[in-house]
């Protein structure tokens, strides 16, 4: 399973480890994700995704799930999320 956030899409970054001698030897830095169960309104179900800790504080400061999604441009979103963004499109353009 990758290390990626299906949110934000944010992945890993590639650094050095430098040593006091100032030896420098590659190493990758982590996001820091977690399994979480977000729940749609207007969707009227709960979402399980895996999620960056920044990404769950994005979200839970615009307002939910559905506010970030649909503020949030399409490129910034990793692809299940596009998809969530898409159907709730599709439940607006429904209830037009």
């Amino acid at each position: 399973m990758a290390r990626v956030c299906e949110l934000t899409g944010k992945g890993r970054q590639v650094g050095n480890n430098v040593s006091h001698a100032n030896n420098k030897t590659k190493r990758t830095f982590l996001p820091n994700l977690q399994n979480v169960t977000l729940i749609s309104d207007e969707l009227g179900k709960s979402i399980k995704l895996r999620v960056s800790t920044h990404g769950l504080r994005s979200v839970e400061h615009v307002g939910g799930l559905d506010n970030w999604l649909t503020k949030t441009s399409e490129d910034k979103l990793g692809p299940d999320a596009r998809k969530l963004k898409r159907e709730l499109a599709k439940k607006a353009k429904a209830a037009a």
